[in-house]
């Protein structure tokens, strides 16, 4: 089956995320990539129609948002697409931007154990 129009902007769309990286997907990538957590492969940028994720593991269904000032006047946008990904059968655990710049070890050790529960 050939993408419409709709689907080859929305995959253009994710490929230009991958390329513009914040530096706080930039530095948790590097620990997420290559099953670096705990053998799982995480994938970044990735859509869930209508939305793009910014890491996903499609093996348990997690989902790792990394939120920056943008999101401080989105709460009702990130809560309905929440309940969007919840309701494909998705967790969603968010993080800040600043929390993952100042404090990385606290965020993947908090991926960690939502992982293993």
């Amino acid at each position: 089956m050939k993408p419409n129009q709709t689907d080859t902007k929305f995959i253009q769309r994710a490929r230009q995320l991958r390329q513009e990286q914040t530096d706080a997907e930039h530095l948790i990538w590097h620990h997420l990539r290559n099953r670096q957590l705990l053998g799982y492969k995480f994938r970044r940028q990735v859509p869930i129609a209508p939305y793009i994720v910014d890491f996903v593991c499609q093996e348990i269904f997690l989902v790792i948002e990394l939120d920056g000032a943008q999101h401080l006047h989105a709460s009702e946008y990130d809560e309905t697409r929440t309940r969007f990904l919840n309701m494909k059968g998705y967790e969603v655990i968010r993080f800040w931007n600043h929390d993952v710049l100042q404090n990385l070890a606290g965020v993947l050790q908090a991926i960690t154990n939502k992982i293993e529960t």
